[in-house]
């Protein structure tokens, strides 16, 4: 797993509740989970620059998205090293590798590798709609 960094984005519970919705808090900073296939980006085609919900980091891109069937956003890589950090995330009873915003420490989703995906990776990290935020071409 990645060395840790401090993030630079630091909030109390009570700042960040002010901020988010229940459903952001709840996946963001509690390391919840959307239902699959309800969230906002799990089958988008549009393209930008995918942000972290929470303190508004550039995550992900467009062009690194692809459709993996899942119910979540997937992407094979993150925009570029040291965007998001892994933790290991024995929940559920499964061993599963955590990815959190390096930037404000919260929670985006999970990180599978080997599944067999015709990416240039084989990675595939599936993360919450609701800890993105899309900044379509058109924004920038």
């Amino acid at each position: 797993m990645s060395e840790f960094v401090a993030p630079s984005v630091i909030k109390s519970d009570s700042e960040w509740r002010a901020e988010l919705t229940p459903e952001e808090f709840a996946v963001l900073r509690q390391a919840g989970t959307e239902r699959p296939f309800t969230g906002e980006y799990w089958d988008s085609a549009q393209e930008g620059v995918y942000e972290c919900r929470a303190c508004g980091a550039e995550l992900f891109t467009s062009k690194e998205k692809f459709a993996s069937d899942c119910g979540w956003p997937s992407f094979y890589a993150p925009l570029a090293d040291g965007t998001v950090r892994y933790l290991h995330d024995n929940t559920l009873g499964m061993e599963r590798i955590e990815v959190r915003c390096t930037a404000c420490d919260s929670h985006l989703g999970h990180l599978f590798k080997g599944e067999g995906y015709d990416t240039p990776t084989d990675e595939r990290f599936c993360v919450n709609s609701v800890s993105l935020k899309l900044r379509s071409v058109e924004q920038q």
